[in-house]
């Protein structure tokens, strides 16, 4: 009977191991996964190389992930977390802006070094390869990422333009010209280039400070002592 509540304990102590071990070893295909995909391309990766970098059989593989366009999915769908990241910072340095240009030219810089990373510019790519075979998966990775850094931002702009300090008629499209000015140059050049670092990060705050400038040119609402300045 001892012995029975024994094995019952240990049962209850390594279950939290296991799957402590399982996440891990979830993580490590994930990982070999992505190194593949980015080298190869969705179509020459195959399950058996993926168990090979991960150093699984590919049964194991295949317990963790149904099939390779599942696995795919997931390692898109994780880079997600990152965008948590933009959207906390767009709300923490324009929810109590003291000067708004200067925060909004720190936004756009931090933006950019999140969104020029070279990883995520090498999985952007392959989504954008594979939107016709798996549109989902790119609506997806759209609705949980930008989309919602574009929806904070719009709410950020609104509530400026209620203080006064923006004019604007529709926040969200205010928002999209912002960060479409962000990333037209950088992106599109990573994108059509191939090079995952074609600008260097003082290029890049160049650009972030250009398109602040033009932001406010174009919704900034003067002061009125400028005003008087100028008449």
């Amino acid at each position: 009977m001892g012995t029975g509540l024994s094995s019952t304990k240990m049962g209850i102590a390594m279950k939290p191991q296991e799957e402590k071990r399982s996440d891990r070893k979830h993580r490590e295909i994930m990982s070999a996964a992505t190194k593949v995909f980015v080298a190869k391309g969705y179509d020459s990766t195959s399950m058996e190389e993926i168990a090979t970098k991960a150093g699984v059989s590919k049964q194991t593989v295949y317990k963790h992930f149904a099939d390779k366009e599942r696995l795919f999915g997931e390692i898109i769908l994780a880079t997600t977390h990152q965008i948590d990241e933009v959207i906390g910072l767009v709300a923490e340095t324009l929810g109590h802006t003291k000067d708004f240009e200067k925060d909004l030219s720190q936004l756009g810089r931090k933006f950019l070094s999140v969104l020029m990373d070279a990883q995520l510019l090498k999985l952007r790519r392959l989504v954008i390869a594979n939107a016709d075979r798996m549109p989902q998966l790119g609506r997806s990775w759209y609705e949980r990422g930008f989309e919602r850094v574009l929806a904070t931002l719009a709410s950020c702009f609104q509530r400026l333009a209620q203080e006064r300090l923006l004019k604007l008629v529709d926040p969200l499209i205010a928002a999209n010209h912002f960060v479409g000015m962000l990333l037209w140059i950088p992106v599109n050049e990573a994108m059509f280039t191939g090079n995952d670092r074609p600008r260097s990060k003082a290029a890049l705050d160049g650009l972030a400070d250009a398109a602040t400038r033009a932001f406010i040119a174009a919704y900034g609402s003067k002061p009125k002592s400028a005003t008087k300045a100028g008449t």
